[in-house]
């Protein structure tokens, strides 16, 4: 078996132990009370398990130690405690979420389990090494006083990023599973061109992360039977955070050589900006949560019905087809991505392209977007019919 060969192996065990293991999570979740309920914060009709993400975090780890065995994946592990650090963190900032999901801890006792979780990357040795800015052919390399504070950042950011737009059934499992199947292909396409090294862990994490998330999608998808929940979310940015780490910080030889690898400075970016572009969907929103709260003087943690997931539910979309557009939208920007690695012409659309889809996406989701028609001709018939009963009231 090669390399490219287990990958897919590896993709299919991911995900059959995630759908399996998904049902007697599901059943504990019931039996022990971790039941999400609707009320006004959540757009869900029926009590929902919601502690799903214990069956993506077992899933990912069991997959972990399968993939060790398999001979063509070995030099992923010789002598690495990385594959180990992610295990850890991940279960570190599951614990974080789920209890959360069961006793709704406060934001600060979050963001320090967060931390935790990103200091036993730092430990394990998962973390960027090379840092290199827009626009400059020069590399940063991060002093081991800095590794911290960056790393704890980017878990910070990743975490709440994915769990922002846990919003809507399947939402975040799709374009998770999206992103780290792009990220995955374009990090096995920095190996192929010896810009990255055969024993790099970013894209066995990234393959993982996808088959985890397509076994979850059949429990989850619009009408959800079991949520991920906060522990799940934030699993999964630890996830994404790990992975862009691993594969965009550690370029160093490649950005010196002076040679123009396509898609590897991306139009003149570093690789460690490309999961910006892959992941612009919920940056974008994240982004805009913040300065909502902030304006509206609400707590940047608060829930609310504001993302964009639910504008889109607003203009007239259905669940599932809101959904599906959140999708095709990290698809088109994960493509935008992948296409100049594989075509050096494609390099020179990529600006225009991403111009155009963030112009498109600030047109639809733009804040104060008014609802559609039939939304406004309902609201207008439920007024005109309240008004014809006081009228016959008062007559």
């Amino acid at each position: 078996m090669t390399t490219y060969e287990a990958y897919p192996v590896v993709l299919l065990i991911a995900g059959v132990l995630t759908y399996l293991l998904s049902f007697p999570v599901r059943r504990l979740a019931v039996r022990f009370g971790a039941v999400a309920l609707p009320d006004e914060d959540h757009i869900h009709v029926r009590p929902t398990p919601t502690i799903g993400g214990a069956a993506m975090f077992l899933a990912f780890a069991i997959t972990i130690e399968i993939a060790s065995h398999i001979p063509t994946l070995a030099p992923v592990f010789h002598g690495s405690s990385e594959p180990l650090g992610v295990v850890l963190a991940g279960a570190v900032i599951y614990l974080v979420g789920l209890v959360d999901d069961i006793r709704n801890i406060s934001a600060p006792a979050k963001v320090a389990g967060q931390v935790l979780a990103a200091m036993v990357l730092v430990f394990l040795g998962v973390t960027m090494y090379y840092f290199k800015l827009p626009f400059d052919h020069s590399i940063i390399s991060l002093t081991p006083s800095l590794l911290p504070l960056v790393t704890a950042i980017w878990v910070v950011g990743m975490a709440n990023s994915v769990n922002l737009i846990d919003g809507l059934d399947g939402l975040a499992a799709g374009i998770v599973a999206i992103a780290s199947a792009s990220l995955c292909i374009y990090g096995l396409r920095l190996e192929s061109l010896g810009d990255l090294g055969v024993d790099n862990l970013g894209p066995l994490i990234a393959v993982i992360t996808c088959g985890v998330c397509l076994g979850f999608l059949p429990h989850n998808f619009h009408p959800a039977r079991t949520f991920m929940g906060d522990g799940g979310a934030l699993f999964l940015g630890l996830s994404l955070a790990a992975q862009t780490m691993v594969i965009g910080g550690r370029t160093e030889n490649a950005a010196n050589s002076g040679v123009d690898v396509s898609g590897l400075t991306f139009f003149r970016f570093a690789p460690l900006f490309i999961p910006f572009f892959i992941l612009g969907v919920p940056m974008f929103d994240t982004a805009f949560a913040i300065v909502r709260r902030t304006v509206k003087g609400t707590g940047v943690a608060e829930r609310d019905l504001g993302h964009l997931h639910h504008r889109l539910v607003r203009l007239g979309h259905g669940h599932r087809r809101a959904v599906l557009i959140l999708w095709a939208w990290t698809t088109l920007l994960s493509a935008f991505v992948l296409l100049p690695t594989f075509n050096s012409h494609a390099n020179a659309f990529v600006p225009v392209g991403v111009g155009l889809l963030g112009v498109g996406l600030y047109t639809v989701f733009r804040p104060g977007a008014r609802p559609k028609a039939p939304e406004r001709s309902r609201r207008h018939e439920l007024l005109r019919r309240s008004h014809r009963r006081d009228h016959a009231r008062h007559g």
